[in-house]
This record gives structure tokens, C-alpha cells and sequence, in this order.
């Protein structure tokens, strides 16, 4: 007789469904759904909240808004009631997450991974409720594991299952080192669900090969497996490629208000309704209503400017992000910021373009001189025309684009 024969049926409600159509929201695969049903159809009938586990490696990467999407999805299913478990790898970091590398990755040092891991948590709680997280590590079961419990649980999986893996497979095929211990790494990530008991892992699409390890090895310890679910990659400004510092296409946490608020209202309104699906806290029926009302002729802008200050507001203050819409419309008024850098430097009377690149609004002097040549240049508000004007000593305001300014005293 099946495990699923003696298990008891519980009703799929209004509030099951509900909390199903909140977990499917932005996803891009969520397996098995029906096992996921029946999990939360039990919560909800018991009272006993569903174990949620997220594994990250203190790795120390530039968190950004992309960064943040898993971690939104946890808040989503957080306040749906349920435990979530914030897990950082400080044990499976020593060996080197090999997903979607073609190459084997560097481990990191004890001491680059406590380092790293003071930082993890401190960002997660810009986003979760602190209140209701479960902070753990995994060395806390890995490293009693020993030799002989390594052994064990390596033989728990096949080589061939474990050559499947895409990013092994290209490397197998191309001859491209595999080291061993490689191998471990999915079988530790695997392990965590095991000893945290978790219904439902998250992680990103690369991950997902891990993910199914979980459930295989929570099946072969005689566990309930847990259900997966991946979330898309965010794409940047530019609206085409992943969210990434080396494109320069971000929104980085740590952000200056003013230029988290100015960089989301840059992206385009199709784009909008992707990032209030991943990053908004507002439920799924507000933002149907609110996608309704620009439909019905209302401008996208008030609802770019929502999200905007949404998030904004998430990593800084309400009162910031109020500031933050101020100094946009100011700007876009042609008014000038109240706080820009200020810089200094002698050689009066100097060229624009030179002062440009002095002053850090551009790379370099020809890139000042193109800038010019497109109208993009302003001092004092006024658009510079003449590519061979030279500022005289004194205190100058300029503007390079809509975004990039600085008051230059010059000697």
C-alpha cells in the first residue's frame, strides 16, 4: 500500500487555493504542484506551519534587486504563516557550489566564509520578518557526519544520475576537470533538507538539479520529500539582460535613495508588471486592480511611481523615499538636487569637457566632448552648446544626463 493510500485527505479551500495561487505567483516551476497542494491543504486543516527552507552560500556577491527575488517569495510564504529557514552553507561553501560553472569553483577559507556570513543575515532582513526566521548553518549536522557518514550518504546516489547534471555533462563531454569532491556538494545540499525536515526549497532555475536532490535523499531517509520551487532570473534596467553590477544595469540595496528611486521609474511600463510580480509585497488582487485602472486609460507612471517608492522605501524609509519622488520631480523640472558631490580642483580657465572628466561625471574628455555634441551637458540648468566653452575660476553646477551632477568649485 502507497504512503499516499494511508495518509489522510484534507479539503482544498478557498484559503488553500489562495495560498496556492501566492506561491505560483512569478514562479518558474513549482514540483510537484500537487504534492504542494496537499501540503498546504494539510497546514491549513492542522494548524502546523510548512517548513520553508532557503540555502545560500556566504559568498559575499553585490546584492541587488535581483538578489532579491527568492527572498521575496520566502516573505510571500512567511506571511502566509508558515516557518521559513533561512540556511547559510557555511560547511558546504568549504567545497564550492559547481551549478552552472564550466569550470571547478575556488572553495572559500574559514575565515572569508565567517566574514562573509556576518553580512548574509543582515541583508536577508531587509526583506524577511526577523521575528519569524529561522537562522541556521549547516555545519551544524555536516561536520558530525564524519568520514563514515560521508560515506554513507554518498552511497545513496550514482555517478551516472550525478553525470546528468547539465554543467557536468558539458564538462565530462569537453574533458574538462571534475574533481570529486565536486560531487559532494549537491549531495550536502541535498542532506540539508534531510536533517531540517523541509517541505518546500526554493532557489533559483541553476539550482534546480540540487533542489531534486533533497527530495531524493529526504525519500532514501525515509522523509516526506519536499516540493521545489525556482524562481526567474530578474532582468536589469535594460529590460533584455540578467540583472547584473557587470552590466551595469542594477539596482543595488545599499543604494542611495535618490538613485534607487530614479533608476526603477527608468524601466520600461511592460517591464513594470514583471518586477511588481517578484519584488511587491502588495497582494495579488492589488495589483490585478491596479493593472485594470491603466488598462482603463490611468497614466503607468503612478504606478511605476508606487513601485518605486514601495522599494525604496523597503531599504530605507518612507520618509526617503517621499524625498526621493521630490528630488525626481525636482529634476525633471530641471531643478537641481539639494545633495550632489562637491569637488574641488585648480587650472582656471579650464574646458568643459575637462572639468567633466575631472570632476567624475565622465570617463573621458572625448566622452565629455560627445556628450556636449548631444545636448546632454548643463551648467547651472543651462545646456552647454559650445564644445569649446572654458569655465572661469569659481563655483559652477553641473549636469551630465538626467541623473549626474556635481557642483565644481574651481580655482
Amino acid at each position: 500500500m502507497s504512503q499516499d493510500a494511508v495518509r489522510p485527505q484534507y479539503p482544498v479551500t478557498d484559503a488553500v487555493l489562495e495560498a496556492l495561487a501566492v506561491t505560483r505567483r512569478g514562479v518558474e516551476e513549482l514540483l510537484p504542484e500537487a504534492e504542494w497542494t496537499k501540503k498546504l491543504a494539510r497546514s491549513a486543516a492542522t494548524g502546523v506551519p510548512l517548513r520553508i527552507k532557503l540555502g545560500l552560500d556566504p559568498t559575499a556577491p553585490d546584492i541587488h534587486l535581483g538578489h532579491t527575488v527568492v527572498l521575496n517569495k520566502m516573505r510571500q510564504l512567511q506571511d502566509l504563516g508558515h516557518q521559513v529557514i533561512f540556511l547559510i552553507g557555511d560547511f558546504t561553501s568549504l567545497i564550492g557550489d559547481p551549478s552552472g560553472r564550466n569550470s571547478t569553483r575556488p572553495p572559500l577559507t574559514k575565515e572569508q566564509i565567517k566574514a562573509n556570513a556576518e553580512t548574509y543575515y543582515a541583508q536577508a532582513k531587509l526583506v524577511l520578518d526577523p521575528a519569524r526566521t529561522e537562522i541556521r548553518y549547516n555545519s551544524e549536522w555536516c561536520e558530525p557526519l564524519g568520514s563514515a557518514g560521508m560515506i554513507q550518504l554518498a552511497a545513496k546516489y550514482t555517478v551516472a544520475r550525478m553525470l546528468e547534471r547539465d554543467d557536468f555533462t558539458k564538462r565530462f563531454q569537453s574533458q574538462t576537470p571534475i574533481s570529486v569532491h565536486e560531487f559532494l556538494y549537491p549531495l550536502m545540499q541535498g542532506y540539508d533538507s534531510v536533517a531540517l525536515k523541509s517541505d518546500l526549497e526554493l532557489g533559483g532555475t541553476d539550482q534546480k538539479f540540487n533542489l531534486l536532490m533533497g527530495r531524493h535523499l529526504q525519500q532514501e531517509y525515509g522523509q516526506e520529500p519536499q516540493c521545489i520551487l525556482t524562481m526567474p532570473l530578474l532582468e536589469g534596467l535594460d529590460g533584455v539582460e540578467k540583472m547584473s553590477k557587470s552590466k551595469n544595469n542594477y539596482v543595488g540595496i545599499t543604494e542611495a535613495p535618490n538613485t534607487m528611486f530614479a533608476k526603477i521609474l527608468s524601466i520600461s511600463d511592460v517591464q513594470m508588471w514583471k518586477w511588481y510580480d517578484l519584488l511587491s509585497f502588495k497582494s495579488i488582487a492589488e495589483i490585478a486592480a491596479l493593472k485594470a485602472e491603466v488598462a482603463g486609460g490611468r497614466n503607468p507612471k503612478d504606478a511605476k511611481v508606487m513601485l518605486a517608492k514601495e522599494i525604496t522605501a523597503r531599504f530605507h524609509t518612507a520618509a526617503a523615499a517621499e524625498a526621493a519622488e521630490a528630488d525626481f520631480n525636482n529634476r525633471a523640472r530641471g531643478g537641481i538636487p539639494d545633495e550632489i558631490p562637491e569637488v574641488s580642483f585648480s587650472g582656471a580657465p579650464m574646458g568643459v569637457a575637462q572639468v567633466l572628466k575631472a570632476a567624475g561625471l565622465v570617463a573621458s574628455t572625448s566622452e565629455g566632448l560627445r556628450m556636449i555634441e548631444q545636448g546632454g551637458v548643463r551648467i547651472g540648468g543651462d545646456v552647454v552648446a559650445d564644445k569649446a566653452l572654458k569655465l572661469d575660476a569659481g563655483q559652477h553646477v553641473l549636469q551630465v544626463g538626467k541623473r549626474k551632477f556635481a557642483r565644481v568649485t574651481l580655482a
